[in-house]
């Protein structure tokens, strides 16, 4: 796995994450029944927004490590999700264009 694909899975698996934090623990301020005017009921009263990336950051890391192992040993590979059996043998040798 290179650096660049490292930080792309860290990012995806981070804000999936924090999709899945984000609604935790939510006051809405109708729950509260303090409605702030020009406010829908259903908005958060005090959103923790800074609390809940600190939380998503630890889960973040523990999940992309536990990816980036389970795909740098090889555990799981490209090659176990071709169900339909698309992809070459590994055996094969590409075939290189010649002028």
């Amino acid at each position: 796995m290179t650096i660049t694909a490292a930080a792309v899975l860290f990012a995806v698996v981070w804000f999936m994450v924090f999709f899945i934090v984000l609604p935790l623990r939510l006051t809405t301020q109708g729950d509260a029944g303090v409605v702030v005017p020009g406010t829908p009921r259903g908005a958060p009263l005090d959103e923790m927004v800074g609390r809940k990336a600190k939380v998503t950051t630890l889960f973040a890391i523990i999940v992309w490590g536990i990816l980036a192992a389970i795909i740098t040993s090889g555990v799981i590979s490209v090659r176990d999700f071709d169900w339909m059996g698309r992809m070459p043998p590994v055996s094969a040798t590409p075939v290189s264009a010649t002028p």
